[in-house]
């Protein structure tokens, strides 16, 4: 296995008493307190929160000012376009304001970027095209709020232009200090990053911005409030495609959505769910991360993403079926083509930048819709910050992750004079620049990181919530932990760990063999048996003669033929 240092949590609180205040095992308080929740009021938000205890939206900056002009352009039935973006959190945020507006009864319709022909966000071909056909208000979404110039020309062709965006948000700074925000010329800007923002939690997606300039709009046109909750599905959808933390409100969201999403009225998302086999009732957010988002993905990524747009909005069962099938055949493409994409960049890696803390891979051939995907395999593989730039029609596009210890925004903004166009996050960004200047900006981000990164940020951290023996697992605790359900960025699923456990008996199973199972036992003579999913050759070389191992593992129970047992997924592991 890769080198890992395993952390162990520290944090106090008295996990008696969470655990008799909430009806929850001292083990259970302790991983809630882990996730950096201490206050009584944030636990019980945590364990039972509710749609009634989403944020009112109109705390977030200019709401107000965006729903009263949206109100009058829709009684002038007044052109309205929205512009949305291709990845499944644009998908989900257009689909909601275009539903949203047409219950309202907007003039509405909508553009999405296609991403090799239009790159990413509202450009200038959009803005000009929107004049020509007669459009009063573009209403952005899941981008916008650095189109500085773009917007500024649709005010200058006549237009009302509102941005609902979720994106940091580019900042300037004179010599005595002093800075401000760039942004765009707009009329209302919806971003819960601004800095007046009063937002309690400003870390949403696009999608859940747009649903709540959906639940404002409802509120001014009377609409039952149902038929807002009713949307929540797709809010919970974006919050997890775009791989946002679930915390705080996202969390009450995502859950309260994956309740909905398993017995939605939309015939598209049915399709899709019965397409690749899933059960409508037992979806969880690993679905949604690694099943369904990616088949939404996929469109934007290949072709169009109108193609899962058009799904969702499909009425005909006949039609979603077959749309349906086109998303899950693309995206099997994808995957086949990005297995080749990671292979190649691994291989330039291993050749030529494997001293190189951050690493730039220029894959010239390589679908730059792939880009992002091939750079997050390479900063799992090598654990550093990594982009992977592709050749486009007059440029060079890349995409970045990144990891804790590196800003990759801010990066950019070091090198923003190279760029022809960037924008992000701390961990994650996309932006194009001359091929001329690839080697430049690959020197120059790696000098610039020398003095900001150390040895110690490589190595990656997993954290575990509790060193806990066999003893403690019963199926009452199991059933427990899915209190702290939906798991995924930000509320991982619990670790606990164990060591100097014995090994009884390892055995590879599956065609593939690429599972292990394991006889194992603790120095007290507790036995257990443990799943290991992983290449089970490798596994069994790298034991060895070893009799003895550690492991971070999660509890399960294992049901077969009727029978039910106890027993442990090991996710690390570490042989004496």
């Amino acid at each position: 296995m890769t080198e890992e240092k395993w952390m162990l949590y520290a944090k106090k609180a008295n996990f008696e008493e969470i655990g008799r205040t909430f009806g929850i095992s001292p083990v259970t308080a302790r991983i809630i307190r882990n996730r950096g929740l201490e206050a009584k009021e944030d636990i019980g938000r945590y364990l039972k929160g509710t749609v009634k205890e989403l944020y009112n939206p109109h705390l977030l900056p200019d709401m107000d000012l965006a729903a009263e002009l949206l109100q009058l352009k829709i009684t002038q039935r007044k052109a309205i376009r929205i512009v949305g973006d291709y990845d499944i959190d644009g998908v989900c945020s257009t689909y909601l304001l275009y539903r949203g507006l047409n219950r309202v009864g907007a003039s509405v319709d909508y553009v999405i970027p296609e991403r090799i022909k239009d790159g990413y966000g509202i450009n200038e071909q959009i803005i000009e095209a929107a004049a020509k056909e007669g459009v009063d208000t573009i209403l952005t979404c899941d981008n916008g709020i650095a189109a500085i110039q773009q917007i500024a020309r649709a005010k200058e062709l006549g237009m009302a232009v509102i941005v609902t965006d979720h994106h940091d948000i580019q900042v300037a700074e004179d010599e005595s200090g002093a800075s401000w925000e760039l942004l765009p010329p707009a009329d209302a800007i919806i971003n819960p990053k601004r800095r007046e923002s009063c937002y309690p939690f400003p870390d949403i997606c696009g999608g859940l911005v747009a649903y709540k300039l959906v639940q404002v709009l409802y509120e001014i046109f009377k609409v039952p409030e149902q038929e807002w909750l009713e949307l929540l599905e797709f809010a919970a959808i974006a919050t997890v495609g775009d791989v946002m933390q679930l915390q705080d409100e996202n969390r009450i969201v995502v859950k309260e959505g994956l309740k909905r999403l398993g017995r939605t009225s939309n015939i598209g998302l049915r399709k899709l769910i019965e397409k690749n086999h899933l059960m409508a009732d037992e979806i969880r957010a690993y679905h949604i991360g690694f099943v369904i988002g990616p088949c939404l993905n996929a469109s934007g990524r290949l072709m169009t993403a109108r193609l899962a747009l058009s799904l969702l909005l499909c009425q005909d069962e006949g039609e979603a079926d077959q749309l349906a099938g086109e998303l899950k055949e693309l995206n099997d493409k994808r995957k086949d083509m990005t297995l080749e994409g990671i292979e190649q960049a691994s291989a330039l890696v291993e050749e030529c930048y494997k001293d190189d803390l951050v690493l730039v891979v220029f894959l010239p051939s390589c679908h730059e819709s792939l880009a992002g995907i091939v750079a997050g395999r390479l900063r799992e593989r090598y654990h550093k910050p990594s982009m992977v730039l592709t050749r486009s029609e007059d440029c060079v596009k890349g995409s970045g992750r990144s990891i804790e210890a590196y800003h990759m925004f801010h990066a950019l903004v070091e090198v923003k004079d190279l760029l022809l166009k960037f924008g992000g996050h701390p961990m994650a960004a996309g932006f194009s620049l001359a091929e001329k200047d690839v080697e430049q900006f690959r020197s120059r981000l790696n000098a610039n990181a020398a003095g900001q990164l150390t040895a110690e940020d490589f190595i990656p951290r997993v954290w575990i919530d509790a060193a806990m023996p066999f003893e403690y697992i019963t199926e009452p605790f199991i059933k427990e932990l899915e209190l702290l359900e939906p798991y995924g960025q930000g509320n991982e699923k619990p670790q606990f760990a164990q060591k100097g456990l014995w090994i009884r008996r390892a055995q590879v199973l599956g065609r593939s063999r690429n599972v292990v199972r394991l006889s194992l036992i603790n120095d007290r003579g507790m036995p257990m048996n443990a799943v290991v999913f992983t290449e089970g050759d490798l596994f069994m070389k790298e034991k060895g003669d070893a009799r003895q191992m550690d492991v971070i593992y999660y509890p399960a129970l294992n049901e077969y033929n009727g029978n039910r047992e106890l027993q442990i997924i090991v996710k690390c592991w570490r042989f004496h």
